[in-house]
């Protein structure tokens, strides 16, 4: 979501620092470039070190970068090389500098070269951040053009509840890509997306399960979390792995785990993406040891429905929108229409087990998209990334329609 921006990172001196190394971290992971200018005082609670291996990128600080051989550091060019910059953590001394115009280090020289929008996070104790000359210096601030992000609320350094605490990074993240994307189509929406299979047991050691690899849920969440929309990801056991601030992962092991997870988060959200594999049946009984294998007899396990995720969440989505996914091995339109309707969808996604290159554990896939008034939309095989781009804009079409 940052690709190609050039945020220059401003450190001032403030217990808030330790999390500015996980902001840039997670710049880089958007695809931002990012460079890092320390305050004189900053160094004492964040090393160089540290941000300039997480930026690969050197880390400023000083006019000069070698007094003996008299070469100085540019601070006009860094000004001007940058997309953003952001200020985080502002201390109450940087603020009262950067509104009354001192320049006396480097990062405030370089503040005032820029030309390029500037993001203030202040981050100080409650009592500093209450005090009139703070709220008339960011007052100020504001008045110049500059985008305040309010302090969170809670426990400080001193040991004092307010406001005053540095936000999280991923907040900070989710506020530049605000930013950057006024107009992402899924901003300010919650989505619950399910993926992977799930895993009912048969004793300790051994379960029915399935083959689903949980690819195709995880591109889904990726995807409606790079558009804007903040994801409650529930898997069940996979080798994926996601890293992204808008999504918040809860892992599950058996239907009935799943079902509670998504009870958990579903009054809350906007839409729900049923993608997973959910096991259609469970034993019985659960042996409460490993079933021994007794000479050349067969065994029989007893089983019962699972709870149907889909139908129970169908019955109560209200105003939310709710799309399925049917996999399937015949009849797969039939099917899919039939699964469509009992279960209260508005979309559902089908695919086949049998098409090559498609279902459980490629990277690839090819669907049909069917809604309740039988139009459907045929797509050809393409990577799951791709495949979650057309379902994206197909969920923000849903969106507008109602």
């Amino acid at each position: 979501m940052l690709e190609g921006k050039k945020i220059l990172l401003g450190i001032s001196a403030s217990i808030a620092a330790y999390k500015s190394a996980w902001l840039v971290r997670l710049l880089v992971q958007h695809g931002a470039e990012v460079k890092v200018i320390l305050s004189p005082n900053a160094k004492d609670f964040i090393t160089p070190l540290t941000l300039s291996t997480l930026s690969k990128n050197p880390v400023y600080s000083d006019f000069t970068e070698d007094k003996e051989k008299g070469t100085w550091t540019n601070h006009v060019a860094l000004g001007l090389w940058a997309d953003l910059f952001l200020m985080a953590p502002a201390s109450a001394n940087t603020l009262s500098k950067m509104a009354s115009g001192q320049s006396d280090n480097f990062l405030l020289t370089t503040y005032m070269s820029t030309r390029c929008p500037v993001m203030v996070m202040p981050a100080m104790d409650h009592d500093m951040f209450l005090h009139n000359g703070t709220k008339e210096n960011l007052e100020k601030l504001s008045k110049m053009g500059h985008y305040i992000i309010q302090p969170a609320e809670g426990e400080l350094a001193s040991g004092l509840i307010g406001k005053g605490r540095m936000r999280e990074p991923e907040e900070i993240v989710e506020a530049i890509i605000a930013f950057f994307h006024p107009d992402l189509p899924l901003k300010g929406k919650t989505i619950l997306v399910t993926a992977g299979p799930t895993y009912e047991p048969i004793d300790p050691v051994r379960f029915i399960g399935n083959h689903s690899s949980g690819k195709m849920g995880f591109r889904i969440a990726e995807q409606l979390a790079e558009w804007g929309a903040r994801v409650h990801l529930v898997t069940g056991p996979t080798h994926e792995k996601l890293n992204h601030p808008h999504v918040e992962i809860t892992k599950v092991m058996s239907a009935s785990d799943m079902f509670q997870a998504c009870e958990d988060v579903f009054e809350n959200c906007d839409i729900a993406v049923l993608s997973a594999a959910v096991a259609d049946y469970q034993p019985l009984a659960v042996a409460p040891e490993k079933i021994k294998k007794t000479g050349n007899q067969g065994m029989t396990i007893d089983l019962k429905p699972t709870i149907d995720i889909a139908a129970t969440l169908g019955n109560r989505k209200g105003h939310r929108i709710l799309i399925g996914f049917a996999l399937e091995t015949e009849n797969g339109l039939e099917n899919a229409k039939r699964k469509l309707v009992s279960k209260n969808l508005d979309m559902i996604v089908l695919n086949s087990a049998k098409e090559e290159g498609a279902g459980f554990g490629s990277d690839t896939n090819k669907i049909t998209l069917i809604w309740p008034d039988n139009k459907l939309k045929e797509f050809g095989l393409k990577n799951k990334t791709m495949v979650a781009r057309d379902i994206a804009e197909e969920i923000v079409n849903l969106i507008r329609i109602k």
